[in-house]
């Protein structure tokens, strides 16, 4: 599976570099949803009388949106290199390849978490955490 395995201190210590790309994914994916219901509202308008539709903001919405999708995509491919798993972009749900007992699992975290402080197995996901120790 891993192309790494982190013990919870080695994930700990990657949060240096994983936690401001997490933020800022969220914080980047958070503005490209609300872009996304500002394009649906242009295409209702339009779809209406097309009244007070100003071509020049749809495209800067348009280009904005490509913007934040590119950045989401950046922060996710820089976790990725990291080692780390990106499992949510809304919450910033990031995992770290483990092994407990010769088994692989995964250490949990997300954005505004302290600290890597939980553990799953691979088929157990988010709502399977169980505390650190791995034990």
């Amino acid at each position: 599976m891993a192309a790494r395995y982190f013990t919870a201190e080695e994930a700990n210590e990657a949060l240096a570099d994983v936690r401001p790309l997490a933020e800022e994914m969220v914080e980047r994916r958070r503005t490209l949803a609300e872009l996304q219901v500002r394009q649906v509202e242009f295409t209702d308008k339009v779809a209406g009388n097309g009244g007070d539709f100003d071509p020049g903001e749809l495209r800067d919405v348009f280009d904005r949106m490509g913007e934040e999708a590119t950045a989401v995509a950046r922060c996710v491919a820089r976790i990725h290199e990291l080692g780390a798993l990106v499992k949510d972009l809304d919450e910033g749900l990031v995992d770290f390849p483990a092994q407990r007992q010769g088994e692989e699992v995964l250490l949990c975290w997300h954005v505004g978490e302290e600290d890597v402080a939980y553990w799953h197995g691979l088929e157990e996901g988010f709502s399977g955490r169980k505390p650190l120790p791995l034990e």
